[in-house]
Protein backbone atom coordinates (compact mmCIF):
# COMPACT_ATOMS: atom_id res chain seq x y z
CA UNK A 1 0.00 0.00 0.00
CA UNK A 2 1.53 3.46 -1.01
CA UNK A 3 0.33 6.95 -0.86
CA UNK A 4 1.47 10.32 -1.78
CA UNK A 5 0.78 12.95 1.30
CA UNK A 6 0.41 15.82 -0.99
CA UNK A 7 -2.82 13.79 -2.03
CA UNK A 8 -4.16 12.79 1.43
CA UNK A 9 -6.31 15.47 3.61
CA UNK A 10 -4.77 16.30 7.09
CA UNK A 11 -7.58 13.22 9.05
CA UNK A 12 -6.05 10.92 6.12
CA UNK A 13 -2.53 11.54 7.33
CA UNK A 14 -3.08 11.16 10.77
CA UNK A 15 -4.99 7.97 10.14
CA UNK A 16 -1.70 6.86 8.99
CA UNK A 17 -0.34 6.76 12.31
CA UNK A 18 -2.32 3.79 13.48
CA UNK A 19 -0.54 0.63 14.03
CA UNK A 20 -1.76 -2.98 13.38
CA UNK A 21 -4.52 -4.04 16.04
CA UNK A 22 -2.97 -6.20 18.54
CA UNK A 23 -4.20 -9.71 19.27
CA UNK A 24 -3.83 -10.39 23.13
CA UNK A 25 -5.88 -13.74 23.48
CA UNK A 26 -2.77 -15.64 23.09
CA UNK A 27 -0.95 -13.58 25.43
CA UNK A 28 -4.22 -13.94 27.91
CA UNK A 29 -4.65 -17.64 27.57
CA UNK A 30 -0.95 -17.78 28.79
CA UNK A 31 -1.30 -15.13 31.77
CA UNK A 32 -4.81 -15.51 33.18
CA UNK A 33 -3.57 -19.56 34.30
CA UNK A 34 -0.58 -17.86 35.42
CA UNK A 35 -2.21 -15.80 37.91
CA UNK A 36 -4.56 -17.88 39.45
CA UNK A 37 -1.60 -19.84 39.98
CA UNK A 38 0.23 -17.35 41.32
CA UNK A 39 -3.39 -16.64 44.20
CA UNK A 40 -3.66 -19.90 45.01
CA UNK A 41 -0.08 -21.27 45.26
CA UNK A 42 1.89 -17.73 46.54
CA UNK A 43 5.04 -17.15 46.76
CA UNK A 44 6.11 -20.64 45.61
CA UNK A 45 4.24 -19.85 41.89
CA UNK A 46 6.00 -16.49 41.39
CA UNK A 47 9.28 -17.87 42.33
CA UNK A 48 8.48 -20.56 39.87
CA UNK A 49 7.83 -18.63 37.77
CA UNK A 50 10.42 -16.01 37.65
CA UNK A 51 13.22 -18.74 36.86
CA UNK A 52 10.73 -19.29 33.59
CA UNK A 53 9.87 -15.64 31.92
CA UNK A 54 12.23 -13.40 30.26
CA UNK A 55 12.42 -10.35 32.67
CA UNK A 56 14.69 -8.44 34.82
CA UNK A 57 13.85 -6.50 38.43
CA UNK A 58 16.20 -3.80 38.83
CA UNK A 59 15.61 -1.64 41.89
CA UNK A 60 11.88 -2.54 41.35
CA UNK A 61 11.90 -1.60 37.83
CA UNK A 62 11.03 -3.92 35.43
CA UNK A 63 12.87 -3.94 32.18
CA UNK A 64 11.23 -6.49 29.35
CA UNK A 65 13.80 -8.57 27.26
CA UNK A 66 11.26 -9.00 24.31
CA UNK A 67 8.74 -6.89 23.24
CA UNK A 68 5.57 -8.58 24.44
CA UNK A 69 3.01 -5.37 25.18
CA UNK A 70 3.13 -4.99 29.27
CA UNK A 71 0.95 -2.47 30.91
CA UNK A 72 1.50 -1.32 34.72
CA UNK A 73 0.34 -3.54 37.93
CA UNK A 74 -0.77 -1.24 40.37
CA UNK A 75 -0.89 -3.92 42.94
CA UNK A 76 2.72 -5.44 42.15
CA UNK A 77 4.23 -2.58 43.59
CA UNK A 78 6.67 -2.07 40.55
CA UNK A 79 6.51 -0.35 37.34
CA UNK A 80 7.62 -0.89 33.71
CA UNK A 81 10.45 1.06 31.95
CA UNK A 82 7.24 2.15 29.22
CA UNK A 83 4.09 1.16 27.35
CA UNK A 84 5.20 -0.71 24.56
CA UNK A 85 4.31 -2.90 21.21
CA UNK A 86 4.91 -4.57 18.71
CA UNK A 87 8.81 -3.61 16.98
CA UNK A 88 8.34 -0.80 14.08
CA UNK A 89 10.55 1.16 11.95
CA UNK A 90 10.44 4.09 9.75
CA UNK A 91 13.08 4.63 6.80
CA UNK A 92 13.49 7.52 5.03
CA UNK A 93 15.03 7.47 2.12
CA UNK A 94 16.01 9.53 -1.17
CA UNK A 95 17.26 8.90 -4.58
CA UNK A 96 20.86 7.97 -3.14
CA UNK A 97 19.63 5.50 -0.99
CA UNK A 98 21.12 1.89 -2.40
CA UNK A 99 17.73 -0.27 -2.49
CA UNK A 100 19.56 -3.45 -1.34
CA UNK A 101 20.29 -1.24 1.90
CA UNK A 102 16.93 0.12 2.23
CA UNK A 103 15.23 -3.34 1.72
CA UNK A 104 17.61 -5.12 4.33
CA UNK A 105 16.84 -2.23 6.96
CA UNK A 106 12.86 -2.91 6.23
CA UNK A 107 12.89 -6.36 6.99
CA UNK A 108 15.31 -6.23 9.95
CA UNK A 109 12.31 -4.98 11.66
CA UNK A 110 9.40 -6.92 9.86
CA UNK A 111 11.17 -10.01 10.86
CA UNK A 112 10.61 -9.52 14.29
CA UNK A 113 6.92 -11.04 13.96
CA UNK A 114 3.49 -10.65 11.78
CA UNK A 115 2.10 -7.44 14.11
CA UNK A 116 5.23 -5.63 13.27
CA UNK A 117 5.00 -2.73 11.15
CA UNK A 118 7.79 -1.01 8.70
CA UNK A 119 6.86 2.55 6.90
CA UNK A 120 9.13 3.60 3.74
CA UNK A 121 9.37 7.36 3.17
CA UNK A 122 10.51 8.67 -0.30
CA UNK A 123 11.48 12.20 0.09
CA UNK A 124 11.64 13.13 -3.78
CA UNK A 125 11.94 12.56 -7.06
CA UNK A 126 14.17 9.99 -8.62
CA UNK A 127 13.78 7.12 -6.16
CA UNK A 128 13.27 3.43 -7.80
CA UNK A 129 10.73 2.17 -5.19
CA UNK A 130 10.53 -0.80 -7.74
CA UNK A 131 14.18 -1.37 -7.35
CA UNK A 132 13.16 -1.57 -3.58
CA UNK A 133 10.33 -3.67 -3.65
CA UNK A 134 12.05 -6.38 -5.85
CA UNK A 135 14.72 -6.44 -3.01
CA UNK A 136 12.19 -6.66 -0.32
CA UNK A 137 10.30 -9.85 -2.24
CA UNK A 138 14.20 -11.26 -3.26
CA UNK A 139 15.91 -10.87 0.37
CA UNK A 140 12.46 -12.08 2.78
CA UNK A 141 12.23 -15.45 0.53
CA UNK A 142 15.85 -15.60 1.83
CA UNK A 143 15.12 -15.29 5.57
CA UNK A 144 14.87 -18.22 7.93
CA UNK A 145 12.00 -16.24 9.38
CA UNK A 146 10.46 -14.88 5.65
CA UNK A 147 7.01 -16.30 6.69
CA UNK A 148 6.62 -13.38 10.15
CA UNK A 149 8.11 -10.93 7.80
CA UNK A 150 6.02 -11.17 4.94
CA UNK A 151 2.78 -10.83 7.26
CA UNK A 152 4.28 -7.85 9.14
CA UNK A 153 4.80 -6.24 5.33
CA UNK A 154 1.09 -6.69 4.56
CA UNK A 155 0.31 -4.19 7.31
CA UNK A 156 3.35 -2.20 6.46
CA UNK A 157 3.04 0.86 3.79
CA UNK A 158 5.27 3.71 1.58
CA UNK A 159 4.80 7.16 1.52
CA UNK A 160 5.75 9.70 -0.92
CA UNK A 161 6.63 13.16 0.63
CA UNK A 162 7.55 16.55 -1.99
CA UNK A 163 10.93 16.63 0.41
CA UNK A 164 12.53 16.74 3.19
CA UNK A 165 10.99 18.49 5.21
CA UNK A 166 7.87 16.87 4.22
CA UNK A 167 9.26 13.34 4.93
CA UNK A 168 10.34 14.06 8.40
CA UNK A 169 7.18 16.26 9.28
CA UNK A 170 5.57 12.56 8.90
CA UNK A 171 7.78 10.86 10.98
CA UNK A 172 7.48 13.59 13.47
CA UNK A 173 3.43 12.45 13.50
CA UNK A 174 3.97 8.83 13.19
CA UNK A 175 6.54 8.93 16.23
CA UNK A 176 8.39 5.71 15.14
CA UNK A 177 10.39 3.68 17.37
CA UNK A 178 13.05 3.37 14.98
CA UNK A 179 14.19 5.93 12.47
CA UNK A 180 16.12 5.29 9.46
CA UNK A 181 17.36 8.31 7.75
CA UNK A 182 18.98 7.21 4.97
CA UNK A 183 19.90 10.22 2.73
CA UNK A 184 23.07 12.41 1.80
CA UNK A 185 24.35 14.83 4.17
CA UNK A 186 21.52 13.14 7.07
CA UNK A 187 23.13 14.89 10.04
CA UNK A 188 21.28 18.14 8.82
CA UNK A 189 18.13 16.77 9.50
CA UNK A 190 18.63 15.80 12.88
CA UNK A 191 17.79 19.00 14.30
CA UNK A 192 13.88 18.55 12.84
CA UNK A 193 13.72 15.50 14.66
CA UNK A 194 11.25 15.63 17.28
CA UNK A 195 9.43 11.83 17.81
CA UNK A 196 11.76 8.78 18.03
CA UNK A 197 12.99 6.23 20.38
CA UNK A 198 16.51 5.80 18.34
CA UNK A 199 17.76 7.83 15.52
CA UNK A 200 19.54 6.27 12.72
CA UNK A 201 21.64 8.41 10.39
CA UNK A 202 23.08 7.99 7.11
CA UNK A 203 23.56 5.39 4.43
CA UNK A 204 26.31 3.48 6.71
CA UNK A 205 24.08 2.81 9.76
CA UNK A 206 21.54 -0.15 10.16
CA UNK A 207 18.96 -0.25 12.91
CA UNK A 208 20.84 -3.59 14.03
CA UNK A 209 24.09 -1.62 15.28
CA UNK A 210 21.51 -0.17 18.28
CA UNK A 211 20.57 -3.27 18.84
CA UNK A 212 24.14 -5.05 19.82
CA UNK A 213 26.52 -2.64 19.61
CA UNK A 214 26.23 1.17 19.08
CA UNK A 215 25.89 2.11 22.47
CA UNK A 216 22.94 3.47 23.38
CA UNK A 217 20.10 1.48 24.92
CA UNK A 218 17.70 -0.43 23.06
CA UNK A 219 14.69 -0.50 24.96
CA UNK A 220 12.51 1.54 23.34
CA UNK A 221 8.55 3.55 22.78
CA UNK A 222 6.61 2.02 20.19
CA UNK A 223 3.11 2.08 19.05
CA UNK A 224 3.44 5.81 18.96
CA UNK A 225 4.76 6.21 22.51
CA UNK A 226 7.62 8.21 20.95
CA UNK A 227 5.59 11.00 21.04
CA UNK A 228 5.61 11.26 24.81
CA UNK A 229 8.28 8.86 26.07
CA UNK A 230 12.19 8.20 25.88
CA UNK A 231 14.04 4.93 25.17
CA UNK A 232 15.13 3.40 28.59
CA UNK A 233 18.25 5.46 30.22
CA UNK A 234 19.88 5.68 33.64
CA UNK A 235 17.27 8.16 34.20
CA UNK A 236 14.67 5.03 34.28
CA UNK A 237 16.04 3.90 37.44
CA UNK A 238 16.08 7.22 39.24
CA UNK A 239 13.22 8.15 41.61
CA UNK A 240 13.03 11.70 42.60
CA UNK A 241 11.56 13.80 45.26
CA UNK A 242 10.45 17.82 45.21
CA UNK A 243 10.69 19.72 48.20
CA UNK A 244 9.68 23.14 48.85
CA UNK A 245 10.12 25.43 51.76
CA UNK A 246 8.54 28.89 52.08
CA UNK A 247 9.04 31.81 53.97
CA UNK A 248 6.60 34.47 55.44
CA UNK A 249 6.94 36.43 53.00
CA UNK A 250 6.86 34.13 50.30
CA UNK A 251 3.39 32.78 51.91
CA UNK A 252 2.04 36.19 51.88
CA UNK A 253 2.62 36.88 48.18
CA UNK A 254 2.15 33.17 47.03
CA UNK A 255 -1.30 32.24 49.47
CA UNK A 256 -3.54 34.41 47.61
CA UNK A 257 -3.31 33.05 44.74
CA UNK A 258 -3.13 29.40 46.13
CA UNK A 259 -6.10 29.70 48.07
CA UNK A 260 -8.05 31.50 45.49
CA UNK A 261 -7.24 28.46 43.12
CA UNK A 262 -8.50 26.05 46.02
CA UNK A 263 -11.70 27.74 45.95
CA UNK A 264 -12.01 27.29 42.42
CA UNK A 265 -11.65 23.24 42.92
CA UNK A 266 -14.46 23.50 45.53
CA UNK A 267 -11.42 22.23 48.19
CA UNK A 268 -12.00 23.94 51.08
CA UNK A 269 -9.42 22.71 53.38
CA UNK A 270 -6.83 23.23 50.83
CA UNK A 271 -7.75 26.68 50.76
CA UNK A 272 -7.87 27.20 54.85
CA UNK A 273 -4.30 25.62 55.03
CA UNK A 274 -3.39 28.78 53.36
CA UNK A 275 -5.47 31.22 54.84
CA UNK A 276 -5.45 30.64 58.34
CA UNK A 277 -1.34 30.74 57.91
CA UNK A 278 -2.36 34.37 56.12
CA UNK A 279 -4.61 35.69 59.01
CA UNK A 280 -2.04 34.71 61.43
CA UNK A 281 0.91 36.83 59.32
CA UNK A 282 -1.01 39.44 59.45
CA UNK A 283 -2.63 39.55 63.01
CA UNK A 284 1.44 39.19 64.26
CA UNK A 285 2.43 42.20 61.74
CA UNK A 286 5.75 40.09 61.19
CA UNK A 287 6.19 40.43 57.72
Amino acid sequence: MSYRLSDLSDAEVSDLRSRPRIDFSSIFSTVNPIVEDVRVRGDAAVKDYTEKFDKVVLDNVVVRVSDLPVAENSEAMVSIDMPAGPSELLVIAEKYANPVHVAADLLSQAEHGPDSQVVLVIAGDGVDLGAIEAEVSKQCDALPRGEFASKALGHSFTVFARDMVEAVSFSNMYAPEHLIINVKDAEQWEELIENAGSVFLGQWTPESVGDYASGTNHVLPTYGYARMYSGVSLNSFLKYITVQSLTEEGLRRLGPYVAKMAEVDGLEAHKRAVTLRLQEIEATGTV
